[in-house]
């Protein structure tokens, strides 16, 4: 069996750095945003959901979801995002659990789950540990005003719509503050793989 690592963490917090630096390392990476996509695809599970839950005016002309309408909505609407992760999330579960099976060969996988917690993956208990990369709040919204292109305004509200970092730091087995440079984050990350190596 695989040692399954989720990693998780805020938004522009340094998770695809560090999916890059496992990647590096030829550890398979299960991206939850991917299925996620996946399953919006037009004709897809949670496509039909969104339609019949939201109406068609979230639809563009080529049948997509109109994610930039859908993301204002949701994330200035705190029911309406409560609506949305209990249509979607239950399907974006069983894919997950589906595509872990498929690395069952692999000494370890790493699960990239930005919700992780809200999504009660937790309480699922889909992976053997939880890595959490953090950033000090300032930090967290400079980066993604910068990566996004959005103002302050924006940028907090995309972070108060998820967990509080140091209520996922809590409940991690390990965590990784992001606020140097790539070679100090990639360190880190060869430090806890030696500590799940020597435990398992």
């Amino acid at each position: 069996m695989s040692y399954v690592l989720a990693l998780t963490g805020g938004i522009a917090t340094g998770k695809s750095t560090a999916d890059d630096f496992f990647k590096k390392k030829s550890i398979p990476i299960i991206d939850c945003d991917q299925i996620a996509h996946e399953l919006m695809k037009p004709g897809n599970a949670s496509w039909q959901v969104i339609k019949d839950h939201f109406g068609v005016e979230y639809l563009n002309s080529d049948q997509t979801i109109n994610r930039k309408k859908l993301g204002q909505l949701v994330f200035s609407n705190k029911r309406a995002l409560s609506e949305l992760n209990q249509l979607t999330h239950p399907l974006i579960f069983d894919k997950t659990v589906a595509k872990i099976k498929e690395y069952q060969n692999f000494a370890l996988v790493i699960l990239d789950a930005p919700v992780y917690f809200e999504a009660g993956l937790d309480k699922k208990h889909v992976a053997n540990g939880v890595l959490v990369i953090t950033l000090p709040e300032q930090l967290q919204i400079e980066r993604l005003k910068k990566r996004n292109n959005l103002s302050d305004e924006e940028a907090r509200m995309r972070i108060n719509s998820q967990m509080p970092l140091a209520e996922k730091e809590k409940m991690a087995d390990f965590v990784v503050a992001n606020t140097g440079t790539i070679k100090e984050l990639e360190n880190k990350l060869e430090q806890i793989l030696i500590k799940i190596k020597e435990e398992g």
